[in-house]
């Protein structure tokens, strides 16, 4: 029996539509790696782009169990001396909600040519509006 590989233009990639206000970052970081892989088709390969785009709506409004909230830092470097500066969650949310989400969900994902690729299908929007009607998504709950 042979191995079939999917060719290229036979990958269809679908949109998804998920809500993430009052869910866990990391587990809510989780699903969304599968889907932008495409680990639950059933012709998965891993070093072929299966996945499909991701729309994640209301990113301001994730949760941050326990006392990340006060507690979690993102650290940032500016390769010049004295450019190292760490931002406290609360800050983050309150001037760049999407990064929560983008951060978790790029440490996730293998690192390599691939992945950033995938990355660039993650969509995140912190209000309930997003410009991809026209798409047609499927929500997720």
């Amino acid at each position: 029996m042979k191995t079939t590989l999917p060719k290229a233009d036979e990958i269809q990639h679908r949109w998804y539509l998920i809500d993430a206000a009052g869910k866990p970052a990391g587990r809510l970081a989780v699903t969304l790696c599968n889907l932008l892989r495409g680990r639950g088709k059933v012709d998965f390969t891993p070093h072929m782009d299966m996945g499909d785009f991701v729309v994640v709506v209301n990113t301001a409004k994730v949760l941050l169990t326990g006392s990340k909230e006060e507690k979690k830092t993102y650290a940032k470097y500016t390769r010049y001396q004295g450019g190292y500066t760490e931002t406290p969650a609360a800050k983050m949310r309150a001037t760049n909600p999407n990064y929560i989400i983008y951060n978790a969900v790029r440490g996730m994902l293998p690192k390599n040519r691939l992945s950033r690729q995938l990355i660039k299908r993650l969509k995140l929007y912190p209000g309930a509006e997003h410009p991809h009607a026209a798409q047609n998504p499927q929500t997720i709950e």
